[in-house]
């Protein structure tokens, strides 16, 4: 009987001094970047919101590889800095074609081909690709805002 005890004993503490999560202890989380867009006058470099060329209400952005689908964005209105912010994408992986469109007309389109990772306990999204289609624009790196120059 003493056997058997020692033996369940035994089993007991082999399984439980078995960790298979190497991750338990150490775990991050990085939220994919948001694609921000300050649409300008090509000519005359203004905020085409902040001279009132354009209405936030009239922005409209959807995916054209989800059957039209609607995507949702926030409006920056603080300071007169007027830019388009979308969070929506990088969250897992995807490939998204976003028309961004005011009132009718279509600005410009972006593409965006994104991986959701997880290495070394730490989740991440790899952009893969990203493209701005149909027109002119400008990056500032240090703040990673597109500058769409519209004609």
């Amino acid at each position: 009987m003493k056997k058997i005890y020692f033996i369940l004993i035994c089993t007991t503490l082999t399984f439980l001094s078995c960790n298979t999560d190497d991750c338990e202890d150490y775990n991050c989380f990085t939220p994919p970047s948001p694609f921000l867009f300050e649409l300008v006058d090509k000519t005359s470099g203004e905020n085409l919101f902040t001279n009132v060329t354009y209405s936030p209400e009239d922005i409209n952005i959807i995916n054209t590889l989800n059957n039209n689908a609607k995507t949702e964005f926030e409006f920056i209105d603080e300071d007169n800095y007027n830019i388009i912010q979308i969070n929506s994408i990088g969250w897992k992986t995807e490939t998204v074609n976003l028309e961004v469109k005011i009132k009718d007309e279509t600005i410009f389109n972006l593409y965006v081909d994104s991986e959701r990772k997880n290495e070394d306990c730490c989740s991440f999204t790899n952009y893969k690709a990203v493209e701005i289609q149909n027109v002119e624009y400008t990056q500032e790196d240090q703040f990673d805002i597109y500058t769409i120059l519209v004609p």
